[in-house]
C-alpha cells in the first residue's frame, strides 16, 4: 500500500503544467482524429487494421511463428501502404487543416448592402427553379480557390442577377448542365464540371448534380445551393453533408449567414450608433441656436 502511494507521490512531484497542457493537447488532437475518421469511408480501413494488430498480439501470445512472421513483415511495409490507401482521406484532412479561419475570404469582402441584394437575387431565382423543376448547381466559393473546377467551364465575371441565372440554366441553354461558380458578388464562371462523390452510403434515389455538389463541398470549404430537376426540391450541401427539402426562408437564412458576418453586424451598429449620436448633437445645437435667438 506504501508503495502505491510513494509512486502517485513520486509522479505528482515531476507533474508541472506543461505537462498537463501536452496531455490536452494530445487529447484534443486524438478527440479531432477520431472524429475525422468517423465522417469518412476511412473508418472502416481503421477497423481492420485494428483486427490486425489484434492478431499480431495473439498470434505471438500463442507463439503462432508463421502467422506472427507475416504480420509483422506487413506491419514493416504498411506505413507506404498506408499512404496510398488514406491518401484521398489525408488530403482532405490537410485542406481543413489548411483552412485558416482568421484570414478574410472572398465572401466576407462584400458590404452588407451588396450581400442582401445578392441573397435577395439568388433565394428568388431558387424559389423560381423550385417551382418550374429547373435543375440548378451554385457553387459559392469560400477560402479555398475553385480554379481547377472553373477552368473546365465557361469564364464569365458577371454581376449576379435572377435574368443570368434564369439564362444559365435554362434548360437547352449550353451551360445548364454544369455548375456556376459565385465568387463574392459575381458569377465567376459556369458549365463547371465537379468531381463526384465516392460516399457509399448516399440515398440511391440522389442523382448526378446532387452527387457533384457533395463531391464539391468534400473537397473544398464552398458551400453548394442545389435544386432537382425531377421533384424541385432545394437542398444545400457543405463539408460533405447534404441538407434536403429546404424552403425560401431556409435558403435566404443560409445565404445571409453565409455573406453576413458577425464583424460586419457590429461594423454596421456601430456605424449606426455613431449616426444616431451625431443627429443628436445636431438636433440639440439647432435648439439652442433657436431659443438663443
Amino acid at each position: 500500500m506504501n508503495g502505491i502511494i510513494d509512486f502517485f507521490r513520486y509522479l505528482m512531484e515531476g507533474f508541472g503544467l506543461n505537462d498537463v497542457l501536452d496531455i490536452l493537447i494530445t487529447a484534443f488532437v486524438v478527440y479531432k482524429i477520431l472524429g475525422f475518421i468517423r465522417e469518412t469511408r476511412a473508418q472502416q480501413l481503421v477497423k481492420g487494421l485494428l483486427i490486425l494488430v489484434v492478431a499480431y498480439f495473439i498470434s505471438d501470445f500463442l507463439d503462432l511463428d508463421v502467422i506472427n512472421w507475416l504480420l509483422r513483415s506487413a506491419f514493416t511495409f504498411g506505413i507506404f501502404a498506408l499512404v496510398v490507401v488514406f491518401q484521398p482521406e489525408l488530403r482532405r484532412a490537410l485542406e481543413f487543416m489548411g483552412r485558416s479561419k482568421f484570414g478574410v475570404g472572398r465572401i466576407g469582402q462584400v458590404d452588407k448592402d451588396r450581400a442582401m441584394h445578392v441573397v435577395d437575387e439568388i433565394t428568388n431565382v431558387a424559389d423560381y427553379f423550385s417551382e418550374s423543376k429547373t435543375g440548378a448547381l451554385i457553387i459559392f466559393e469560400r477560402e479555398i480557390t475553385l480554379e481547377d473546377i472553373s477552368e473546365t467551364g465557361t469564364y464569365i465575371d458577371a454581376e449576379i442577377s435572377e435574368q443570368l441565372l434564369g439564362n444559365i440554366f435554362y434548360e437547352g441553354a449550353p451551360l445548364h448542365d454544369g455548375a456556376v461558380i459565385i465568387r463574392g458578388d459575381r458569377v465567376y464562371a459556369a458549365g463547371c464540371v465537379l468531381p463526384l462523390t465516392e460516399n457509399k452510403n448516399l440515398n440511391k434515389s440522389l442523382g448526378t448534380r446532387h452527387r457533384a455538389g457533395i463531391g464539391i463541398s468534400e473537397k473544398s470549404d464552398a458551400l453548394v445551393l442545389i435544386v432537382s430537376e425531377e421533384t424541385g426540391i432545394i437542398s444545400i450541401a457543405e463539408d460533405g453533408k447534404l441538407r434536403r427539402f429546404l424552403d425560401k426562408r431556409s435558403v435566404e437564412k443560409t445565404l445571409l449567414n453565409l455573406y453576413i458576418t458577425d464583424e460586419q453586424d457590429a461594423e454596421k451598429n456601430r456605424l449606426g450608433r455613431i449616426g444616431k449620436l451625431f443627429s443628436r448633437t445636431k438636433s440639440g445645437t439647432s435648439g439652442k441656436e433657436e431659443k438663443d435667438a
